[in-house]
């Protein structure tokens, strides 16, 4: 499946839609419509319930958007947190000069090197623009990455402060509060889901990289020494996560940090890669990061942020295990895992073939013939209407209203009919197989309580 077919299926079926459409749009800006906004927040309730509600030693947050400015001079986002970009001066392309080097296909790693290595790594290697195949560019400049915004009554009062490019800070300087008013004790988790925003000067791959995104973050804080552990405790429960929500495996990949290519402040990272329609990419990141991010807070602030042993009586600043998640990127890999075309015995039709717990529709009723079956049809979509997410549809004839639920990913669909209404029974139909089975109404509830809770 090509990301042009993905992003055709999207708009098609309403799951994405280009921002501001109407106006001509607004570059890599995205709405999720009603099949999308469904599937979104479906996906984002079994994330918080894996990694929050059934761990008892994990606790939410929703922090403000807006933090103290000091922040990101703390967290280093202010120093520290650009792409080193380089324009084509023949094409006048612009590009990051690290994903310029490691696309060139000469298996040149330029994760987190200087812009003086970059530009000699550009010279030696006689590395070309894509776009226009010349070898000619500008020196490389560093962007901030972070939007800037102001907060004030009047022009000349307003103080500059950005929009965050991460939701982790706000989770740091709250470590304190929720320590003492949740009374937990280390080791133990704060969890937020929310928006983030990035000044991507080169987004793209649809809602891959975006300047506005959602994300789902953990800082799980432990004594030092025990941090690798836990490491590979969230490890294992983000494969076995994603494999729950029916990615194939295949499809994932698990690269591990080599020592020498750690950021400063970490012990451990680990890439969890996904194929997309271009190639392997990153999906979710999990990093040890030491006592890092407390201790720059508390040297900024000036607040001690040591957490006390109760039994031992021992001071230390705890130690972060970081699984950090982009909802857009789970979104678009458990879509581009399921949508296929099948082939038919005559014929072909779009199947998402996405694991039922996940899908925006879960049960279609269909009226065989709208004038005759429509009264019961009502009734039978009204019943279990609050048990699962349900469509009711009476257009067109029912082999095209099958194809359509067959597209959007609906698992089930329910059918009335003549024998319906003469022996109270409903036409089941099952996404995958085509197979359709008749069911008794009282039968009903329960077999799909059943099937979609597997």
């Amino acid at each position: 499946m090509t990301l042009e077919a993905l992003v055709n299926y999207a708009k098609t079926y309403g799951f994405i839609y280009q921002g501001s459409e109407i106006y001509g749009g607004l570059s890599n800006t995205w709405d999720f419509g009603p099949l999308g906004v469904t599937l979104k927040r479906t996906l984002k309730d079994l994330w918080w319930h894996t990694f929050v509600t059934q761990d008892a030693h994990v606790v939410g947050l929703d922090s403000a958007i807006l933090l103290h400015p000091k922040t990101w001079e703390a967290s280093g986002h202010v120093g520290g947190f650009s792409d080193p970009l380089i324009d084509c001066k023949s094409c006048k392309t612009r590009h990051r000069a690290d994903h310029l080097i490691e696309s060139a296909g000469l298996g040149l790693s330029a994760d987190g090197l200087s812009k003086e290595t970059l530009e000699g790594m550009i010279k030696e290697h006689q590395i070309v623009c894509p776009n226009c195949g010349k070898h000619d560019f500008t020196p490389i400049r560093e962007f901030n990455l972070m939007f800037k915004t102001g907060i004030g009554v009047t022009e000349e009062s307003t103080q500059s402060i950005y929009l965050r490019p991460e939701t982790a800070q706000g989770i740091f300087l709250n470590f304190k509060n929720i320590q003492r008013t949740s009374r937990q004790k280390v080791p133990f988790g704060i969890a937020q889901i929310g928006k983030s925003f990035r000044n991507e000067i080169t987004p793209g791959n649809f809602i891959f990289r975006t300047r506005e995104f959602e994300q789902a973050e953990l800082e799980f804080f432990c004594a030092p020494g025990e941090e690798k552990n836990w490491f590979e405790s969230y490890k294992a429960k983000m494969k076995e996560f994603l494999l729950d929500l029916g990615l194939d495996e295949t499809h994932l990949k698990f690269e591990d940090h080599p020592e020498e290519k750690l950021s400063h402040y970490s012990n451990a990272t680990t890439d969890v890669m996904y194929e997309f329609p271009w190639g392997f990419d990153e999906l979710w990141g999990l990093a040890s990061r030491t006592d890092y991010d407390l201790k720059q807070h508390q040297d900024y602030s000036g607040v001690n942020l040591e957490y006390i042993d109760p039994i031992t009586n021992e001071r230390y600043i705890p130690y972060v295990v970081e699984p950090s998640l982009g909802i857009e990127r789970l979104f678009l890999a458990v879509l581009h895992d399921a949508l296929e075309e099948e082939a038919l015995e005559n014929d072909t039709r779009t199947l998402l073939r996405i694991h039922p717990k996940l899908a925006p529709v879960q049960v279609a009723v269909l009226p065989l013939i709208k004038k005759r079956h429509k009264a019961m049809a009502e009734d039978v979509f009204k019943a279990l209407l609050g048990e699962f997410r349900v469509q009711y549809d009476e257009s067109g004839a029912i082999g095209r209203r099958y194809r359509r639920q067959d597209a959007i990913g609906t698992p089930y669909c329910v059918t009335i009919d003549d024998d319906s209404l003469e022996k109270n029974t409903v036409t089941l139909r099952l996404r995958d197989s085509m197979e359709q089975i008749t069911l008794s109404l009282d039968e009903l509830n329960p077999y799909l309580k059943k099937a979609l809770t597997r």
